[in-house]
């Protein structure tokens, strides 16, 4: 299992304590600093709606003007950014192998989960 998001998220952060303090074993990956592949951002958006892999209430999204996000209109558009821009994605996000479990962290969602 694959935990993908950035160390210094606060909601990261609430997932990791959880996983951790439930003896989950995961493997973090930070995509702020390895950043995301188009393939993998595509099978995830196979998934999911990209309006859900978007985080909107975030500084990043915020920070972008409205040009950039009135762009953002479907799947290609949305990898792209997401691309550009990791740090725009919702967070955190549960894959295993490559389906996703879970993204964002809800502790009765992860009792349930694991």
């Amino acid at each position: 299992m694959k935990l993908y998001g950035i160390p210094n998220c606060n909601t990261v952060k609430k997932a990791r304590t959880w996983l951790d303090e439930h003896g989950v074993e995961y493997d973090f990956r930070d995509y702020k600093k390895l950043g995301v592949d188009r393939a993998m951002l595509e099978n995830w958006l196979e998934q999911m709606p990209w309006e859900k892999l978007i985080n909107r209430a975030g500084t990043t999204w915020r920070g972008l003007d409205d040009a950039e996000k009135a762009g953002v209109i479907d799947n290609t558009s949305a990898a792209a950014l997401m691309i550009a821009k990791p740090s725009v994605i919702r967070r955190p996000v549960i894959v295993d192998g490559a389906h996703i479990l879970v993204v964002g962290f809800d502790s009765e969602t992860y009792v349930s989960l694991f």
